[in-house]
């Protein structure tokens, strides 16, 4: 490529894919675009937080001949039913901001797609965009833009275009102006008009009426009623000569009473500025409701369906003076939330705090401050971004972290679950990753590389026949009334006291193949004990230790699972035949209050006896029912 003078380079060989259909994946695009030449990258853009296609993705190739080549034969071509549009990666917003080389096309036929306007007007000079404006079916709406790589083409495909027909329909070509421009120049219009706009009259009003009205005022070049089938609509239009004509009949009319209905007078506006405008008005009311409400609104979910506005306001009254309580519906049914007004903020922060994660009806309501879309939107993202900042911090941390007494670096980062059987324990032979201490030591045996560092055999299956070995769930635990044999026959020593060491060195941690006989060992306990990093984990016979960095890394789906396996055998311990339900009841709870809940029993047990309440009470009003 041999760009001439002025014009960008693209040393990157980097092109912009757009228009792409939502299934479009980068796997799909590297078997097109590789027929061009090598790939070195491609990157499909995705929402951050739905992870959906935006549309777009950026190709990188290798050199910028290949690149060049795929711009030259693959543009336009269809991609899952859609045809791509392929331009040079812009890195710099300011070319694409600056409005240089950049042409409006507007009066566009609905036949003339990407394509059929990029050949047109690819004569003019070299085209760095082009795209024909779409609604959400895919149809045109009737314009587009062209940006070319240099003014001077820009000026003359609008010399040449300008008032041409394309399709049988005259375009207008001219120099794309910015929203702020416009927006400007017709504000300055505004100062300016000479076209009345009149509505709010009879349906007797008549061109002859209106006339009569505004001609006193100055010199009138057109009047209509607007009517249908002879009667008048209610609205009409006066053009006067000059501006001055036109304000004196807006002051004189505007507001004033004719056959009892109050007149509006005011300057003719076209459709984009009425649009404008209504939407400036309603922004305002917005943000003027919003201040209003701020810090007294609160957003309440996961309500039970037999909840309506007169439960809902009397579960919040005791916290303070409810000015308004609505449970959102469709169809007379609830949609499951709803929304609570107070008189002061006070009030509210004492209803959030108190009624959070209460139980009303057969559900843990949610409770927080009503948000408006674009601040619960940003707040997510945030969220978002910080949970996957922080994951990498930990996960940095633990691939660099230190033996406290072998000196060298080890992974640590979480392994899944896994089981074997008798036969496969005489093939595995772990590589110990700490350093153990001296008595741990098997006589007469080092590890090559390590001398301080023991290699274990499995310990070999107990006659019982009832040995039994598990995933990286359990850490080694003293035995007591039974010899345990070491890897050569001897006995493997315990560390004295209540601190154990694990079967492969490792004091106070796990072993990914710990061995357990279940007639000697105590029952293993569940709750919150130090992992093998200092991080936090939940322990429950049979699971794998849940960290809290183990829950933010998996789907929201898969976290409530995992927090229901660890929940389960705690509530079946209280209530063996209502802990399904229980399980599912409290599983509706913030996941942070469930964690807390599994290192704290007595908030758990507070929280499942409220639960079986309800259901007592369900079960109560399902009998008399029946009954009657």
């Amino acid at each position: 490529m041999n760009p001439g003078p002025g014009a960008p380079n693209y040393p990157m060989a980097s092109l912009y894919v757009g228009d792409l259909h939502p299934d479009v994946t980068e796997a799909i695009l590297f078997e097109k675009f590789s027929t061009a030449g090598p790939v070195l990258s491609i990157r499909v853009c995705r929402d951050m937080i739905t992870r959906r296609s935006l549309g777009y993705a950026y190709v990188n190739f290798q050199q910028p001949a290949d690149a060049e080549r795929a711009l030259d034969t693959m543009n336009f071509d269809p991609l899952k039913g859609r045809p791509i549009r392929i331009m040079w990666s812009q890195r710099d917003p300011s070319l694409r901001k600056s409005g240089v080389g950049n042409v409006f096309i507007k009066n566009l036929d609905k036949s003339i797609d990407n394509k059929a306007m990029y050949d047109t007007f690819s004569a003019f000079g070299n085209i760095l965009s082009c795209k024909v404006a779409q609604d959400e079916q895919g149809n045109s709406k009737g314009y587009g833009f062209v940006h070319f790589e240099t003014e001077e083409a820009a000026n003359k495909s609008i010399e040449k275009v300008n008032g041409m027909l394309l399709n049988s329909k005259i375009v207008f070509v001219g120099k794309f102006i910015p929203r702020k421009e416009r927006e400007k120049e017709l504000g300055e219009k505004a100062k300016l008009f000479t076209n009345v706009y009149i509505k709010n009259f009879g349906e007797d009003f008549n061109d002859d009426k209106l006339k009569e009205m505004f001609e006193p005022y100055g010199t009138i070049t057109s009047y209509r009623v607007m009517n249908n089938d002879g009667k008048s609509r209610g609205f009409g239009f006066v053009a006067y000569e000059s501006p001055e004509f036109a304000e004196k009949a807006v002051v004189a009319w505007n507001g004033k009473e004719v056959d009892g209905k109050i007149l509006y007078v005011g300057r003719a506006q076209k459709k984009a500025e009425r649009t404008q405008e209504l939407k400036r008005r309603f922004e305002m009311l917005k943000i003027e409701r919003l201040n209003r409400y701020q810090g007294v609104n609160l957003y309440v979910k996961n309500l039970d369906d037999s909840i309506d506005d007169e439960r809902l306001r009397k579960e919040f009254t005791p916290f303070g003076t409810i000015t308004s309580a609505k449970v959102m519906s469709e169809d007379g049914r609830s949609k499951g939330f709803g929304f609570v007004c107070f008189s002061s903020p006070e009030e509210a922060t004492k209803a959030v705090t108190e009624m959070n994660g209460r139980i009303i009806g057969s559900k843990p309501l949610y409770v927080a401050l009503a948000q408006r879309k674009e601040d619960r939107k940003a707040h997510l993202a945030s969220q978002y971004m910080q949970r996957i900042a922080n994951m990498r911090m930990q996960q940095m941390g633990q691939l660099f972290q230190p033996s406290s007494t072998g000196g060298y670096f080890v992974p640590t980062l979480p392994q899944p679950q896994r089981f074997y059987g008798p036969t496969q324990m005489t093939q595995i032979r772990p590589q110990p990753r700490w350093a153990a201490a001296p008595q741990m030591r098997p006589s007469g045996q080092t590890a090559q590389g390590f001398p301080n560092i023991p290699q274990f055999r499995a310990a070999p299956r107990a006659s019982t026949g009832q040995a039994i070995v598990r995933g990286a769930n359990l850490s080694a635990r003293p035995i007591t009334g039974q010899s345990t044999m070491g890897p050569r026959g001897g006995p493997l020593q315990q560390a004295p006291g209540p601190a154990s060491v694990s079967a492969a060195g490792r004091p106070g941690g796990y072993n990914k193949y710990a061995v357990r006989n279940p007639q000697s060992q105590p029952q293993a306990q569940i709750g919150m004990q130090p992992a093998a990093q200092g991080v936090q984990a939940v322990h429950v016979q049979g699971q794998e230790p849940l960290t809290s960095t183990m829950l933010a890394a998996a789907q929201p789906q898969e976290q409530k699972q995992m927090l229901g396996e660890r929940l389960f055998p705690l509530i079946q311990r209280m209530y063996p035949d209502l802990a399904g339900k229980i399980t599912g009841m409290l599983l509706e709870i913030d996941n942070a209050e469930l964690l807390y809940m599994l290192e704290h029993n007595e908030s758990l047990k507070s929280k499942v006896e409220e639960a079986v309440a309800v259901l007592q009470a369900h079960q109560a009003k399902q009998a008399a029912v029946k009954k009657d």
